[in-house]
């Protein structure tokens, strides 16, 4: 099963997640105005990939009970706030293989939607938006060329048959119309042999009366 492109990041982001959500939890809010603003969000923007990671594990090896329970906090979420960080966790989400409602359409949809407006997220994210869109569209352009292909081969196949039913069809013809042209010739052969007797039927009674 070939992995998420988000996935193949997660690895390096998990522990740095892992080690912003234990600092989140034990350690005050930052303040509204700090000279180290730009670094709390590159922190906040690591916590929040760091649990869309985590989650997006989850679901690919989840029970399908789970997945759904999974899948269903993203959908509220982003229905919620349908743009930013929601709508990249639920564009993740449905980009994960390995869970029946994945629907990567809607993934790129999304997607895109937020690579459009970038200002809506943080560097992280646009990062991991920018990354996983092109997995996508990498993704689904190779199935696109495989259907056209698939396409492709089916018309040449209808095409072979439709060709040999021709052919076929042809022959019949052709076979019907020599049997039609026997049966004409034999008809005629019979018509003549029936007019000889005919013309002899008719002759004889006069050849007889002609005798001494």
């Amino acid at each position: 099963m070939r992995p998420s492109g988000a996935l193949w990041i997660a690895v390096s982001l998990a522990g740095l997640g892992g080690c912003a959500n234990i600092e989140a939890m034990h350690s005050p809010a930052p303040p509204q105005h700090s000279e180290n603003m730009p670094e709390d969000r590159d922190t906040i923007a690591a916590v929040l990939v760091g649990s869309t990671f985590q989650s997006m594990q989850r679901l690919a090896q989840a029970a399908p009970a789970e997945q759904a329970e999974i899948l269903a906090a993203a959908r509220e979420a982003y229905g919620r706030s349908p743009q930013g960080e929601a709508q990249l966790r639920y564009a993740l989400m449905l980009a994960t293989p390995g869970h029946p409602a994945r629907d990567p359409v809607m993934a790129q949809k999304l997607l895109r939607e937020l690579a459009a407006r970038p200002e809506a997220l943080l560097p992280l994210e646009r990062a991991v938006t920018l990354i996983e869109l092109a997995q996508i569209d990498s993704e689904l352009g190779l199935k696109a060329e495989n259907e056209r292909l698939q396409n492709d081969e089916q018309q040449r196949t209808d095409r072979e048959r439709i060709a040999l039913a021709q052919h076929r069809l042809q022959t019949e013809l052709d076979e019907n119309a020599r049997l039609r042209k026997q049966l004409e010739d034999a008809q005629a052969k019979l018509d003549a042999i029936a007019k000889i007797e005919r013309n002899l039927t008719q002759r004889k009674p006069g050849n007889e009366g002609a005798q001494p």
